[in-house]
């Protein structure tokens, strides 16, 4: 390829590339873990319309919070709720004025089986299934709007021997896609692509049965000189990200 260049061309041709490598930069990104499938869907184009590149770690928010607080190298925080980005905010370890809601999640009850469950979530009151699993109240927020809608459904105390619980809501996810549990509440973007369930049977839960589960993203102070960690929060604001969230099921 260079054989036909002159050396005037060459010498251009690789000062432009060492521009383009100095200014490109990685960004290592917390991410909770119902936004597992949008944000890989997202980082490709982000990496192709901006130069830089995503690397993400999954988890649950809760325990995205002690990690941040006992140093791990995230420079953005993509949070399953708002409350933890505030409270990392008001401590002192985000960068001032970079928290926004990137999206507002949808809360699912979800079977594997399909005809299984019904789409007014009747199967629930039922009551007539061995276990439910719910992603841990604690650390996620999608288990903790699961246990509002239990208590709203006056179900608390009558499943609670049935409960299977995961750590984060992949793991609740899991339990009911490999078929340790019969149902579980999951996050509707584990389920749903362009406009409808994937998979399986679902009840999309109504959102005045819990609340609102807002998601959002921060800047950490560990990313407060990245270029790249800045171009993703402003990436995640545009319309390419917008399509990409709304497509899983998401509000914005």
């Amino acid at each position: 390829m260079t054989r036909n260049m002159t050396p005037r061309l060459l010498l251009a041709t690789l000062i432009a590339l060492a521009g383009a490598a100095a200014h490109a930069d990685e960004v290592q990104v917390a991410v909770a873990a119902n936004f597992t499938a949008p944000i890989q869907a997202i980082a490709a184009d982000f990496e192709k319309d901006t130069g830089h590149k995503l690397v993400a770690a999954y988890g649950a928010t809760g325990q995205f919070y002690t990690q941040i607080k006992n140093g791990a190298p995230f420079e953005v925080f993509l949070s399953a709720d708002d409350t933890t980005p505030q409270k990392l905010e008001s401590e002192g370890d985000t960068v001032k004025g970079s928290r926004f809601t990137y999206a507002v999640g949808t809360l699912a009850l979800w079977s594997a089986k399909e005809g299984y469950v019904d789409a007014k979530g009747e199967v629930l009151k039922k009551n007539e299934f061995k276990h439910l699993s719910i992603a841990n109240p604690k650390a996620a927020p999608y288990g903790l709007a699961a246990t509002q809608v239990l208590a709203k459904e006056g179900l608390t105390d009558k499943v609670k021997d049935k409960i299977v619980e995961g750590q984060n809501i992949t793991q609740a996810y899991q339990f009911v896609s490999t078929g340790n549990a019969e149902l579980g509440f999951v996050a509707l973007s584990q389920i749903y692509k362009d406009g409808k369930v994937s998979s399986g049977s679902a009840w999309i839960v109504p959102s005045s049965m819990h609340d609102p589960i807002k998601q959002d993203a921060v800047i950490l102070n560990k990313g407060k000189d990245s270029a790249a960690a800045k171009a993703l929060v402003e990436y995640l604001k545009g319309p390419k990200a917008a399509a990409v969230i709304k497509s899983y099921g998401y509000e914005l």
